[in-house]
């Protein structure tokens, strides 16, 4: 009740600031009569960062979201009512739930809630997690198993952090791991690992945003120039072997090692783990629907891609649509599952049925904050943010060209936090970096077109309302907020070294210099912290 009347007020105060401030954007009204006086200002990023502030400072999302949306309604409407209310719906949630790559999406998360379901039911992901016992005999070797299958498990951002989780989720728990650092690891594997792998669906998203050059040639020269997702994996391992815990991880993981591995007082984020398991359940059966799951999404990619019809499997991946390939990978996997039950005898038709509600149930709260999240961007889309921060950053461009990689790697943070998108920050900013440097300075391009990547990669990570984080959250089944603000110190610090490589990078312009800058700094700043902050563990 007290978190509840805090955010009240402050969404109350933040409200009525606006309003009052909101005559001074009448200038901005020129352009064009149709569009809201507040397009294309910086008005146009206020409602998300209103929604951030007020999850960080009530610890409730939904509530949170659903004021960012509404915020982004008035702004839109000029404040009438009418037409804020139909804004919202028609233009937010209608629309985001029309949209066929979000639905696919949704198809997606709710069949591998059902699988999930399915292995737990079985017994597949108890008789891991004995097994694993009996092979992980350390919380860093449980630790450093999650990042490996998230090193591993490169194809999509999404389908990472939901199988990871499933997969490692009763190894960290039989080890102490809260689900905080769970989520922190899924996380921290997911977007940093698909944003340097050639065939994924990143590598697709950035080739195609690359007009007139050789995308992909692009993307594998920018590789070794994405230090955020480069330090973030080194940062991850390091801490894991050197026992190092800082911020509100420390107090979640202390409390991991007590039994106790939400902190927040839950038990769990659904009742899933509450489900009956099966005692005829053997190691197959979660290693065989788990590998069915990827080679089934993989072909379901590269059938979108066209490979079927003549085109080569890399050309394939770069063209797929992820959304209808995930779907399409899921739900056949999910059949062949289920047969495979039936035969060994493990479930009955009956019990299998009985899994795909309850999967979809302990998926509910992922959908819901996707669905927020998904409306709160269209209300940022319709005032313009995009053409705002295209439009500065081309008036900036032309001035600190060396410093332009870490400028620019800075903005794409922001713009990332505050949209909550990787691929939109894309889209925004590597046009305009090939437009400034294709003709005049190549490397320069491939540096900034690798801050870019990098800075909405780390914008994303940190951001309550990006797609990845709440994937991530539902993958460890993580209160959502709990994840947010254990993981933000972590990539703040990998994003404070990062632009620092950055800004060696515009000077020396050579991979060979500035990355093992970047590494000996991140180290020496792991060794700062481990020295402040020593270990909790035994």
């Amino acid at each position: 009740m007290k978190n509840f009347k805090k955010g009240l007020l402050a969404g109350a105060s933040v409200l009525s600031i606006c309003t009052l401030l909101a005559p001074l954007t009448v200038l901005a009204a020129e352009e064009e009569a149709a569009l809201p006086s507040m397009y294309a200002t910086f008005w146009a990023l206020v409602p998300p960062i209103v929604a951030i502030v007020l999850a960080l400072i009530t610890k409730e999302v939904y509530s949170s979201l659903f004021i960012g949306i509404l915020v982004g309604g008035l702004f839109f409407s000029n404040f009438s009512f009418e037409g804020t209310v139909m804004h919202i719906f028609n233009d937010g949630f209608v629309a985001v739930l029309s949209d066929s790559y979000n639905v696919g999406i949704l198809v997606f998360l709710v069949i591998l809630g059902a699988m999930v379901s399915l292995m737990n039911r079985a017994g597949g992901s108890a008789a891991f997690g004995q097994f694993a016992k009996e092979k992980i005999k350390s919380r860093a070797g449980a630790q450093l198993a999650t990042v490996a299958l998230g090193v591993l498990i490169f194809i999509d951002d999404y389908f990472n952090c939901l199988t990871v989780g499933s997969v490692m989720k009763p190894v960290t728990d039989r080890h102490k791991v809260s689900r905080a650092k769970l989520a922190y690891l899924i996380d921290a594997t997911a977007a940093p690992v698909c944003i340097i792998a050639p065939i994924s669906s990143w590598a697709a998203a950035v080739s195609g945003f690359v007009e007139g050059e050789d995308g992909f040639s692009i993307f594998i020269r920018a590789i070794p120039y994405n230090y955020y997702a480069l330090l973030t994996i080194l940062m991850m391992v390091a801490m894991i072997l050197l026992k190092i815990e800082f911020g509100p991880m420390r107090t979640h993981e202390a409390n991991a090692l007590k039994g106790d591995l939400f902190t927040s007082g839950e038990s769990s984020s659904s009742g899933e783990e509450n489900a009956p398991a099966g005692s005829k359940g053997k190691v197959i059966d979660l290693v065989i629907p788990i590998i069915t799951l990827i080679i089934c999404c993989v072909v379901g990619m590269i059938y979108t891609g066209g490979f079927f019809e003549g085109e080569n499997f890399v050309s394939s991946f770069s063209n797929s649509d992820a959304s209808v390939g995930l779907a399409l990978g899921s739900i056949f996997a999910m059949i062949i599952t289920i047969i495979i039950y039936l035969c060994r005898r493990v479930l009955t038709f009956t019990e299998c049925m009985e899994c795909l509600p309850s999967g979809f149930k302990a998926m509910v709260p992922a959908i819901l904050i996707l669905t927020f999240a998904w409306t709160l961007k269209a209300m940022t889309d319709s005032l313009g943010a995009a053409v705002f921060v295209a439009t500065a950053m081309e008036h900036s461009a032309t001035g600190l060209v060396n410093f332009l990689p870490a400028i620019i790697f800075l903005v794409g943070c922001f713009l990332a936090f505050s949209t909550g998108t990787s691929w939109g920050t894309f889209g925004i900013l590597i046009p305009i970096v090939v437009a400034v440097f294709a003709n005049s300075n190549p490397q320069l391009m491939i540096i900034s077109i690798s801050a870019c990547m990098a800075g909405a990669v780390c914008g994303d990570h940190c951001s309550p309302i990006s797609d990845t984080t709440i994937m991530a959250s539902a993958g460890a089944q993580c209160n959502h907020v709990s994840h947010v603000t254990t993981q933000l110190p972590y990539a703040l610090v990998a994003a404070a070294v990062s632009f620092v490589t950055y800004l060696v990078a515009g000077f020396t312009q050579n991979p060979w210099i500035s990355l093992p800058v970047g590494i000996v700094l991140m180290l020496a700043v792991l060794f700062v912290i481990k020295f402040c902050a020593p270990s909790q563990e035994a």
